[in-house]
């Protein structure tokens, strides 16, 4: 299947690492430009912008926070006024704060909330209008299975994704008539830079909770957004789509 995304432009939030910088490079891939934004690191930020560039597209990225109302709003109309349009939306930055309950402190609570769920309500926000008048567009939204089955010791990241799903549903269905798809994407287990540090037993642990017995790389993850993102889904929207090994069915 081959993904045609020649002159199309996306935004991808949290992109310098993991999921966010897979999904980015697949899209330039297929020939899309790529906007992202990121955090904290120029040196990440710079490496995924050059490795994007190699595939002929035009890429600029953003330092900013997701949580931010306003600097979402500037990201995505500065944008506009420079690739003249957003056709895709790819909400992937997310943090953790891993903690029982007892001793989650508030401001972890709210931390992930508000870079993992009301990040995805900022640029979803931010370029509903746009997509609105074209009567066109693409979101996709990265939650979890966690978001399904909750997790002991992630009450706070459980909260936020699944609140991602309920938002989902909600925007798909206020956006439908005019030609936009939303949809999300629940990963299971993936190997990322935390998945990579744990020791033999912890694998073992986490291998016997997935029917396929293996973690999946971030580019598998990357090639549903890209489905989801092509004109082969026009007719697929306010979807979870688990991409998680069989391990939650």
């Amino acid at each position: 299947m081959n993904f045609e995304f020649k002159n199309k432009t996306a935004i991808v939030t949290g992109a310098t690492r993991g999921i966010g910088k897979s999904i980015a490079i697949e899209l330039a891939k297929n020939g899309c430009n790529i906007i992202f934004t990121y955090k904290s690191s120029s040196s990440q930020a710079n490496e995924t912008e050059n490795e994007i560039k190699k595939y002929g597209v035009k890429c600029k990225s953003f330092q900013t926070d997701v949580a931010n109302f306003e600097e979402a709003k500037n990201v995505v109309e500065t944008v506009v006024t420079e690739f003249g349009k957003i056709d895709i939306l790819i909400n992937s930055a997310g943090i953790t704060k891993d903690t029982l309950l007892m001793r989650m402190k508030e401001v972890d609570f709210q931390n992930v909330i508000d870079t993992n769920l009301k990040g995805v309500f900022n640029y979803t926000n931010a370029v509903a209008k746009f997509m609105l008048s074209a009567r066109s567009g693409k979101i996709i939204n990265i939650t979890s299975v966690v978001g399904i089955t909750g997790n002991a010791g992630q009450s706070n990241y459980a909260a936020s994704k699944a609140g991602i799903i309920g938002f989902t549903k909600s925007i798909a269905k206020e956006f439908a008539s005019r030609n936009i798809q939303v949809n999300s994407i629940a990963p299971g287990f993936i190997e990322t830079d935390m998945t990579r540090d744990l020791n033999e037993e912890q694998k073992k642990l986490i291998l016997e909770k997935i029917p396929m017995k293996r973690i999946a790389s971030p580019t598998e993850i990357a090639n549903v957004v890209c489905f989801l993102a092509s004109d082969f889904a026009n007719y697929i929207t306010g979807q979870t789509i688990c991409v998680d090994g069989g391990m939650v069915m």
